[in-house]
């Protein structure tokens, strides 16, 4: 049986296969071993799909079609059950994950030469905060699109412990370590031994010590930092004349979030959004919003705001270009700024880590080494909000994206080879 391991992510998904003996991720965009999660429904060409850095180019571009992108996020959302318009069909939106999930099961194929029959994908370990019924559906979901994109077996590894097993390749000494998996939509914690003397045993069960983890991740940092830098310029905040109040709130929100722009984008949001600019204290600010909705740019911004959240974890301030949405506009971003937008998701990271270390039975100090993996991790706020649980440990990190693909893949190998 051949198989593979599958790290289907929020941001960016990575794929790889046991070749020559050894675990190898494939490359998925061309040479690249890690491909965004997006796709894109290409109106101009009566349904040609474009995936990765590809779907994101069509859609910067302009041509004219529906990209989508953050798509595991609907597996835990009400989301799940929904569609969108794609031209002139209505498709569910697991119809476009099964389509992306497939894509990349092809390209791994191609790779190995071969069928792939089976599959450790990864997954959070909460889809779905504080509801045990709703994280069994989001899996199970995802068990079903994997078995229509052609896999016969599939068996699911918590995302840190893969990470751990990553990690693990390289260990010269025996450690008690936290994973800190923070990713685009949930932020995931392992606590678990490992050591050279321990990875090459089949059952690893007494080594996991605790799992933890909750729905935060980069897309609710885009979405934080656009509410506070991007969106006042669009008449966030601003009042309106007739009735003496602000601006209403919920339109904003959802052109701040990936996962539901596109619902943003209907006629009667516009004609709502029209009266309201006729209706506004601050009209220049308000027919942005309007413009937005017209011209389809509430992915340019959520891509803007991306771009910004990055240079922050270098620079201590930033600007988010907004010229596409009128000549000149950008938006000032600062590091402190950012740091205050997601103080409440960061001491919550905070909290999950020590609960996890405390559900291991240990004290702080136990923990020799938190490694990080995830590109959200990459934050300084978020790195401080992990180290804040177990202060004396050595922080280690290794390929932000990738661990998790890679030791899905050994995973694979250990199982199914």
């Amino acid at each position: 049986m051949t198989a593979c391991g599958l790290d289907f992510g929020t941001s960016n998904s990575a794929i790889g296969v046991v070749r020559g003996g050894a675990p190898v991720l494939a490359p998925v965009e061309g040479l690249e071993t890690m491909i965004p999660s997006a796709v894109f429904f290409d109106y101009e060409t009566r349904g040609r799909v474009a995936f990765g850095a590809e779907a994101i180019a069509a859609y910067v571009g302009q041509t004219e079609g529906r990209l989508m992108r953050a798509l595991k996020s609907i597996l835990a959302s009400p989301l799940i059950d929904e569609k969108t318009a794609l031209g002139h069909r209505m498709v569910p939106l697991t119809e476009v994950v099964e389509i992306f999930v497939r894509h990349l099961k092809s390209k791994a194929e191609a790779f190995a030469r071969e069928e792939i029959t089976a599959v450790v994908h990864g997954r959070p370990v909460r889809f779905v905060d504080d509801d045990n019924v709703a994280d069994a559906r989001a899996q199970s979901v995802l068990a079903d699109i994997a078995r229509r994109a052609g896999f016969h077996e599939v068996s699911f590894v918590y995302e840190p412990i893969a990470a751990a097993f990553a990690y693990e390749e390289g260990v010269t000494r025996e450690e008690i370590v936290l994973i800190a998996d923070i990713g685009g939509g949930t932020s995931d914690f392992s606590v678990i031994r490992i050591g050279p003397e321990r990875r090459g045993r089949a059952d690893r069960t007494g080594d996991i010590l605790a799992n933890d983890g909750g729905r935060i991740g980069g897309t609710d940092f885009d979405a934080l930092l656009s509410i506070d830098s991007v969106m006042p310029l669009l008449g966030l905040g601003s009042d309106l004349v007739s009735k003496n109040l602000p601006m209403p709130k919920s339109l904003y929100y959802e052109l701040a979030t990936w996962s539901t722009i596109n619902f943003a984008y209907s006629r009667r949001n516009e004609g709502e959004v029209a009266e309201l600019v006729a209706d506004s204290l601050s009209p220049q600010r308000t027919s942005r919003l309007l413009a937005t909705l017209k011209r389809r740019l509430g992915h340019r911004i959520a891509f803007a705001v991306e771009d910004a959240k990055i240079a922050l974890s270098a620079d201590a301030a930033t600007d988010i270009a907004l010229g596409f949405l009128e000549s000149g506009l950008h938006a000032p971003a600062t590091r402190a700024g950012f740091d205050r937008a997601i103080a409440a998701k960061t001491t919550r990271l905070t909290t999950l880590a020590r609960r996890c270390i405390a559900d291991a039975g240990l004290a702080a100090d136990a923990v020799s080494t938190i490694f990080f993996t995830g590109g959200s991790s990459r934050a300084p706020a978020v790195r401080d909000a992990v180290a804040a649980a177990a202060p004396s440990a050595r922080i280690a990190a290794g390929s932000d994206f990738l661990s998790v693909a890679s030791g899905l893949t050994r995973e694979a190998q250990r199982r199914y080879s």
